[in-house]
């Protein structure tokens, strides 16, 4: 790991709790921490995204944002998910669909089924939770990251041309 790296790396994060600390609706909250997942993994690497994804459901409960911790490792590997098939494809417009949809599959089937097997009793308020919303905002997020991608490419295109 280079400096850039863990420099870039640890300001979107900083960019992405703050927002997490706003307490905002899921909706909003959900879709840029999304969005910010995808920008690192833009303009950082994959491996930003991926480290960013880790370490906010463990700062969210650290810092009681989040009160359910078996949902931790859930949520993790649904954002990794998530960065990696959108890192992974040629087109990102696809690579963040498929990365959404399988986002939102992995953690409804967490909530639904995989925690029951532990005879975890979730709460319906976090199945609701971590079930459509969680499409919604990955999709919502997604489409702003990409976004937001294009448009920090294009500035720094510009830049370096002057």
């Amino acid at each position: 790991m280079n400096t850039k790296f863990i420099t870039r790396t640890a300001i979107l994060l900083a960019i992405t709790l703050i927002f997490q600390f706003l307490k905002m609706p899921q909706l909003i909250t959900g879709s840029i921490v999304n969005a910010m997942l995808l920008i690192a993994a833009g303009t950082v690497g994959m491996w930003s995204g991926v480290t960013i994804g880790l370490l906010t459901p463990v700062i969210a409960f650290l810092v009681g944002i989040m009160g359910f911790p078996l949902m931790i490792p859930f949520i993790m590997v649904g954002n990794g998910l998530y960065v990696m098939l959108f890192s992974t494809q040629k087109n990102k417009v696809i690579g963040m669909i498929i990365g959404a949809v399988v986002k939102f599959i992995w953690l409804a089937l967490s909530v639904k089924y995989i925690m029951q097997l532990f005879n975890v009793k979730v709460p319906l308020k976090i199945v609701q939770a971590f079930t459509t919303p969680q499409l919604i905002t990955a999709l919502i997020g997604g489409t702003l990251g990409i976004i937001i991608i294009a448009l920090l490419e294009n500035y720094f295109k510009k830049a370096k041309e002057q």
